[in-house]
């Protein structure tokens, strides 16, 4: 038996920055150069193939410097959602702890915590998927579902890299308490809710996240439109191969921001159909 390995598809981007964030965009199929000829009869070929996670959505979309002032224009104003208590006992003490006011420690703190719903999604859908075990099509629904909530998670994750080289660069100073400590508590309970709700009725659990996306992306906008300084100051980029390099600062605050407001609408429309059936 001969093995070749194969890098993907010839033009597959994963990722990508269409806006059908949902999917992935393969753009060829393997060459027929590709195959293998076994050299001597009986001989098995095997093809193994190493793709970038053919399978992961692409992410929300990366928008030009019109677009983002324009979203920015639209968040502003638009309303805030009416918060739950529970959102608001989350938003409380990140307010006491962390200041009013946008900060790029605080979005740190957020960005923390903002991942964990997703993660207790994760969880719950690979107990589903073993539930489900014999029943293929109803498992590869829930999987399509777990891969959603991984694919938000690894966005919310740029997002804190890129929140936490912004505070280095800033000279803020991070205590063990308030950056270390509190970030977990609140994550603590951020993530026993969420999968608790989930079990109970997965609706509330992805309203909950809905809440807190939109409280993030009017954070985001607001502290912006605050600052028109950071118009000025050149995006450093530090994880522009993975994330993309805006022309400012403000216009990368503005793409966060515009990824929350896309994992909003995402957990609003999962509202409708809570349920993998």
């Amino acid at each position: 038996m001969r093995l070749k390995v194969y890098g993907g598809p010839a033009g597959y981007a994963a990722g990508g920055t269409s806006i059908d964030h949902r999917r992935a965009t393969p753009g060829g199929m393997p060459s027929v150069h590709d195959r293998i000829i076994p050299e001597h009869e009986g001989e098995t070929e095997m093809t193994v193939t190493v793709d970038r996670r053919p399978e992961a959505p692409s992410g929300p979309p990366k928008l030009d410097r019109e677009r983002l002032r324009r979203a920015q224009e639209e968040t502003l104003a638009t309303p805030r959602m009416d918060y739950s208590l529970l959102a608001r006992m989350m938003f409380k003490p990140v307010d006491l702890l962390y200041g009013k006011e946008g900060s790029y420690t605080k979005f740190a703190m957020l960005e923390t915590i903002a991942r964990v719903p997703y993660q207790a999604w994760e969880r719950m859908g690979y107990w589903a998927v073993h539930r489900y075990a014999g029943r293929s099509e109803l498992a590869r629904r829930v999987f399509e579902r777990i891969v959603e909530a991984r694919a938000d998670q690894d966005n919310e994750q740029w997002h804190l890299l890129i929140m936490q080289d912004l505070v280095q660069r800033s000279g803020g100073r991070q205590t063990w308490v308030l950056h270390k400590l509190a970030p977990w508590l609140i994550a603590f309970f951020y993530y026993h809710v969420s999968w608790v709700l989930f079990l109970v009725r997965p609706d509330w659990s992805y309203r909950l996240n809905a809440e807190f996306e939109d409280h993030a992306e009017h954070e985001y906008m607001t502290f912006v439109a605050a600052r028109p300084e950071l118009d000025l100051v050149h995006d450093p980029g530090t994880y522009a191969a993975e994330y993309g390099r805006h022309a400012s600062v403000a216009d990368l605050l503005r793409q966060i921001g515009h990824d929350e407001r896309v994992h909003k609408l995402d957990s609003l429309e999962s509202m409708r159909e809570p349920r993998v059936r």
